[in-house]
Parts: C-alpha cells; sequence; structure tokens
C-alpha cells in the first residue's frame, strides 16, 4: 500500500465550523475592490501538490498566506457539480441545475454579483486562460440555459458592458468562414475554426468602444477604457491526443492578463469587481496529468502575488482565492515501488521534486471527473472575515455583497 503524505493546509487559517452564516461577523470596512480568483477543479490536495512543488515543506504559497479560511460545499441540484452550476451558484447564490448559465433550477435569470457591481457603479472584468465564454466567467455576466450557448453568451457581455474581457475563445466571436486573428483549422487542432452565431461580435464590440487585442504586445500597450482581448481559438492551453502531450503555454500568461485587468478597472473611482480563472488546474485534472495541472497552479499563485500586492496599497480591496469544485480525487503520495496504483485511470503521476529538499512526492488520480469534496477558500483585505466557516457555495454570492455593502436585491 501506498504511504499517503498527511499535509494539512498549512498556513490557512482554521475556519470555524460551529457558526451559521448569519451568526458570522459583519464586514467592518467596505470593500471598494474585490478581485475573486478561481482556480477551478482546484481542492485541497491540488493546493498542497503545488506548494510542495513549488516553495516546498514549511513554505506557503501566495494563495494560502491569507488570514482568514472557508470550507465550501460544491452541490448543485445535484451531489457532484459541473462549473457552470457551481459558478452560478458563487455568482448568484442560487442552486441550479448543471449546465446552466446565470439561471435558477427553473430556469429564471438571476442577477448576478458582477451585475450588482456594475449597477453600483463599479467597473467589472473577467479573465481566464478558458473561452472567455467558457462557464465559469459566463456565470458571472450572462443567462443562458445551456453552457455550449458561447455566442449568445459573448453577445450577452457587450450588453451588459462587461469592461474588461480577456482569455480565449475567438472562434465563438466570429461566424462561420470569418477568420480572426487564430488561424481557422490550425495544425494543432483541426477541428478549431470559427463557429459564431451572432454575427460578428468582434466587430461589434469596437463599435461600442471596446480596444480589441490579440496578443501580449498590443494588450501591453491597450489604453481604452473598455477591452476585449482574445488569444486563442478555444482555450489558452492544449488537450492534446494520447501520446502527443498537453501543453500549458499560452500566449499571454495569467499573470500578465490579471495586472492588466487591475490596472485598467483601478482606473474607477467607484472601484471595481474581477473574477480571475486558471482553468488548466481542472482541465489538465481531467486529463490526470499532474505535471500540467501544477504548471497551471503555479501561474495562478503568481496571479494572486500581483492581486495582493495591490491590496496592500489599496486596503479596501477583498482578494479570494477558491474553486468551483474538485476535479481528480487526488492523493499525494510517497514515491513507493510497490505501489498498488495500477494503469490507466489509477496511474500514479511523478515523481514531483520538493525544492530544498531530497524528497520528491507521486500525484495519484481516482478519476478523471470531479468530486463531491468539499474545497478550500482563503481571503484577506477589506470583508475577508466574512467567509471563515463552513458553507454552502451560495453564501458566496450573500458574503461577496455584503462586503461590498451593496443590497442583495436577486
Amino acid at each position: 500500500m501506498a504511504t499517503i503524505l498527511t499535509l494539512g493546509m498549512s498556513g490557512i487559517a482554521n475556519a470555524k465550523t460551529d457558526e451559521s452564516p448569519s451568526e458570522r461577523p459583519s464586514s467592518k470596512q467596505k470593500a471598494k475592490n474585490v478581485i475573486l480568483f478561481v482556480g477551478d477543479g482546484m481542492g485541497a490536495a491540488h493546493r498542497n501538490a503545488i506548494r510542495l512543488a513549488t516553495v516546498g515543506l514549511g513554505k506557503e504559497l501566495a494563495m494560502n498566506s491569507m488570514p482568514y479560511a472557508g470550507l465550501v460545499h460544491t452541490s448543485s441540484t445535484s451531489a457532484v457539480t459541473d462549473s457552470a452550476a457551481a459558478a452560478t451558484a458563487m455568482a448568484s447564490g442560487v442552486k441550479t441545475n448543471n449546465g446552466a448559465i446565470g439561471v435558477d433550477a427553473n430556469k429564471k435569470p438571476r442577477k448576478t454579483v458582477l451585475e450588482a457591481a456594475k449597477a453600483a457603479g463599479k467597473s467589472t472584468g473577467l479573465v481566464t486562460t478558458s473561452q472567455i465564454t467558457d462557464a465559469t466567467p459566463a456565470a458571472f455576466a450572462a443567462h443562458v440555459q445551456d453552457r455550449s450557448m458561447q455566442s449568445e453568451i459573448a453577445k450577452q457581455y457587450l450588453e451588459n458592458k462587461v469592461d474588461v474581457l480577456l482569455g480565449g475563445g475567438e472562434d465563438y466571436w466570429y461566424p462561420a468562414g470569418t477568420e480572426g486573428a487564430y488561424q481557422d483549422y490550425p495544425a494543432k487542432d483541426t477541428t478549431e475554426a470559427s463557429k459564431g452565431t451572432e454575427g460578428d461580435l468582434v466587430n461589434k464590440a469596437k463599435k461600442i468602444g471596446y480596444q480589441y487585442v490579440t496578443n501580449a504586445d498590443q494588450l501591453k500597450k491597450a489604453r481604452s477604457g473598455r477591452l476585449l482581448g482574445l488569444f486563442a481559438n478555444e482555450e489558452m492551453f492544449e488537450q492534446r491526443p494520447e501520446g502527443q502531450g498537453d501543453l500549458y503555454d499560452p500566449t499571454v500568461s495569467l499573470p500578465t492578463m490579471t495586472e492588466k485587468a487591475i490596472d485598467t478597472l483601478s482606473k474607477n473611482k467607484k472601484g471595481f469587481f474581477l473574477m480571475v480563472e486558471e482553468e488548466a488546474i481542472d482541465e489538465m485534472s481531467h486529463e490526470n496529468n499532474a505535471k500540467q495541472m501544477i504548471k497551471a497552479g503555479q501561474q495562478l499563485d503568481k496571479s494572486v502575488s500581483i492581486a495582493k500586492e495591490y491590496a496592500k496599497k489599496h486596503p479596501d480591496t477583498l482578494v479570494l482565492v477558491l474553486a468551483d469544485h474538485d476535479c481528480g480525487g487526488i492523493s499525494v503520495e510517497s514515491v513507493d515501488s510497490q505501489d498498488e496504483s495500477g494503469d490507466g485511470i489509477s496511474k500514479e503521476d511523478g515523481p514531483f521534486n520538493i525544492p530544498n529538499s531530497k524528497e520528491d512526492f507521486m500525484i495519484d488520480w481516482t478519476t478523471s471527473g470531479h468530486t463531491a469534496v468539499d474545497v478550500p477558500l482563503t481571503a484577506t483585505g477589506s470583508g475577508a472575515e466574512l467567509f471563515k466557516g463552513t458553507y454552502e457555495n451560495t453564501y458566496i454570492h450573500d458574503a461577496l455583497l455584503k462586503a461590498m455593502n451593496i443590497e442583495n436585491d436577486s
């Protein structure tokens, strides 16, 4: 039998579990700005694997080094959620069916925390390494019955005037036959091509005041108040056929997108709401690829460091790091040649070295799908105390509004 390393969430404050959300303290200071990080599919074991591979024993990631922590139940109307329903719970405060975006279980649209922030005069932004119209960002600024309606989601982003949109998914912004900056049917994936259903949405975005950028240099030079950046046909990483190897090498890094989004949105004196997602943690977990999962997690942590530095200079900023659900059901184990791991889905990954030590560890997978385990949340800054404890994912919506002192009228 493999020896499992017992690796608690060291550095994360012990969360109280003996009080209901209504009994938790009120936010002492209004959060002018909110930066919400979603490590898609990132459970507690993922955090520890990323930590061990990045900083080693006895040290902490930026995402762990926060004074408040919570434990989040992740169910949708089903015990095991998908990203659409999980993000809808966090964004709108309601449980819904898997696959649904911004609507409740009766398919009724429900106001999101991003929309509430916009109504309060704040600037808003969505950043991801997935398609910008993928499930997690979509749930914060769109309302559709099925997450596959990505062009409709893009159209709603423009109608809702989301100020900053940075990610992949160019194919859903152009109609079939209209090639954008990224080649249709590229050799790396010949299935990728423009497939939009709502006309030329890039052109529409330009007409209503968005500056459109397609690479890192253009992003760096962008000065517009509203910014649309599409940096890949689909996701900003590659899940390739078996034997070819998955790739995590975005044309624009998550830290770069995060920094630009904060710089752009922070021009608003009334503050901003920004959601930043690292999608590849989930996607590489679906592929049972620990090496690429860790690489994506390291980029997420660098992005969190940028946000924390901003929050130090702007103490009226709330920074949170959480997950929508766990993916892969991993264990962090010691290296053991007698392990019963086996082949296929349960095959171990590794070894991975722990920096500044002679020790290695292995990652063992139990599934290529999502699980129903609770996921950790960490928080710092104005209103962070609202997030300690154990609670449903719907509570995140309520606490975010409370932290910003915005009335819950959803």
